[in-house]
Formats: C-alpha cells, structure tokens, sequence
C-alpha cells in the first residue's frame, strides 16, 4: 500500500509537470540534444558503477573474500531496489546479501552499509556546500537551505566522528520514537558503534574510503553537468555543484516512487534561471536514468540472490 500510495504521488506530480509545460516542446529539446553528450553522459552509468563498487570492495575486511566482480553484482542487484524502496534503502539490502553469501557476519555487513550510506549523503552534502556558498544569487530561501545544509554536513561529521555525539542523538532519538521506530533505533545504535570501531581503527582504509566518496559524488554532479550540455543548454558548473545536490536531496524524500517527480520539479524549479521548464523535464528524464540503467543491468542479479534466499528458506 505504500509502494502504492507513492507511486501515485509520483504520477501526480508528473501529471502536473507535463499539463503545465509545452510536451511537444519537450520532445523538440530530445530531438536537438546533442548526440555526443548524450553518449557521454549517460555512459558515465558504467564507470560511476565501478567506482562504487571497488569501494564496496575495499570496505570489506580482506578475510570476506568480497571480490570486485561479487561487489559489482551487489551493487546492481541494489540498484534494482533502490527504484522501489524509499530513501535509497535498497542498498541496506546489500548487508543482508552479504551475510547470506557468507562475506561478512550480519552486525558487520550492516556496519559497512551504514557506513557507505553515510560517506555518501556527507559527500553529497559537503559539495553542496560548495556550490551554495559560491552561489552568486542567493535570496533568503537559498540562505536558509545554506544554512541547513551546512547544519545538515556538520552534525553528521560529528556522528561519524564522535561515538559519544552518536549515543547521545541515538538516546534523544529513541526517546521519541514510536515502539517500531525504537526497535530499528536500537539496532542501528549497535550496527553504529560497531562500525566506527571498525572503520576508525584503521585510518588508512578511512581515508581512502572518504577520498573515494567525496570524488565518486564529484563524478555524479558532473554527470548531470554532462546531461545540461547533452540538452543544449547550460549553467555554470560551480553553480551546478549547488544546485543539483538539492534536487537530489528532494528526491530522497520517502514521499513518491525513487523521487520521481519531487526530483523532477525541484530540478524546473533550481534551474528555472538558467533554462525553461521543458528542458528541466528533459533533465529530469536524464537523472531517472542514471538509476533506472543500472536498475536494469542489476536485474538477473537480482533474481539470483532472491532464489537463493527462497531455496535456502524452504
């Protein structure tokens, strides 16, 4: 029912994109793209994927026998999730795969995951940062979403940080929260605690891990730079570092299917000065692609590791 319910605000809200802004005109902008980019850009799919995966290989301890090619099957086999669960939650599904192939015991393999999903919503954070403080037309809307952001970046930095800041949020949190939320609480409280001793005991492996999350959501904003030239259009790419953050951030909102749609009208909206609203939709298609072709190869992975489950439950 709540697959249900946000596929339907997804669609609503893209029926209402679609009635307000000229089709036939968003249909010319696909037409006159440039074909080149639109290689470029969309091909970008395959070595964003690689990246992503190593990295989830050298999170891995070396005893886990997690090789690249096992990574990479993860990965896609997530990203399949990932277009039907709110959040990006499909990649905590890689922990359970992980445990279930026997890589890592299940508090470590949900350790790791939170740490990659953590190293990822910092990174993305940390350049949007970037981009919202060189941003040259800020009115009080982008100050305040400066401000969040940064407040966003820095309480997070002292999560990852801090095992005593951790406990402490942890305990607010669960204090609040509902039975059901509290349970998930408790168990990522423990999951948390684990993973800063493991990650933090070897700064080596840290560091790497961090250079090679801050650099993999470079490539990603870039990557959407790269659709802006593919639609003829464009916007200055430091501007793009804050903008297209943003609109990622909205898509990650548990309200509509994979973000479609608030993804999609953050993006007419962030980038209304810089190009119309049929080129807005347009690029809007493009960033559903980023993750549907990876959704897609990940398939008949996938399949695989659910089969095994399904034998292994009989």
């Amino acid at each position: 029912m709540k697959r249900l319910i946000s596929l339907t605000i997804s669609l609503l809200i893209l029926a209402v994109i679609y009635w307000k802004i000229d089709f036939p005109r968003l249909v010319q902008v696909f037409q006159n793209c440039d074909r080149l980019w639109m290689v470029v850009s969309l091909g970008m799919v395959v070595p964003l994927v690689a990246i992503t995966s190593w990295r989830l290989q050298q999170l891995a301890p070396a005893s886990s026998g997690l090789d690249f090619p096992e990574a990479n099957r993860l990965i896609l086999a997530s990203s399949v999730l990932n277009m039907v669960l709110p959040s990006k939650m499909g990649d905590i599904a890689k922990a359970y795969f992980m445990r279930d192939r026997g890589h890592l015991s299940g508090s470590l393999a949900l350790s790791l995951v939170v740490f990659e999903k953590a190293c990822d919503l910092l990174s993305l954070l940390l350049w949007c940062v970037f981009g919202l403080l060189l941003y040259p037309a800020k009115d009080a809307l982008f100050w305040a979403m400066t401000t969040g952001v940064t407040g966003g970046l820095i309480v997070g930095l002292f999560l990852l940080s801090s095992p005593r800041f951790a406990r402490l949020c942890f305990g607010l949190a669960s204090r609040i929260a509902p039975k059901k939320i509290k349970i998930k609480l408790d168990k990522l409280r423990f999951s948390w605690g684990e993973m800063h001793d493991y990650f933090w005991g070897d700064r080596r492996r840290l560091v790497t891990i961090t250079l090679t999350s801050i650099f993999l959501w470079f490539c990603h904003l870039l990557q959407i730079w790269f659709f802006i030239l593919a639609l003829n259009a464009w916007t200055p790419f430091l501007t793009n570092l804050a903008l297209s953050p943003l609109a990622i951030l909205a898509g990650l909102m548990p309200l509509t299917f994979a973000g479609v749609g608030t993804r999609d009208a953050a993006l007419i909206v962030f980038y209304q000065p810089y190009f119309g609203e049929a080129t807005g939709a347009a690029l809007g298609l493009l960033c559903t692609a980023r993750y549907l072709l990876p959704a897609i190869a990940g398939l008949p992975f996938l399949e695989r590791y659910l089969s095994t489950l399904r034998t292994q439950n009989r």
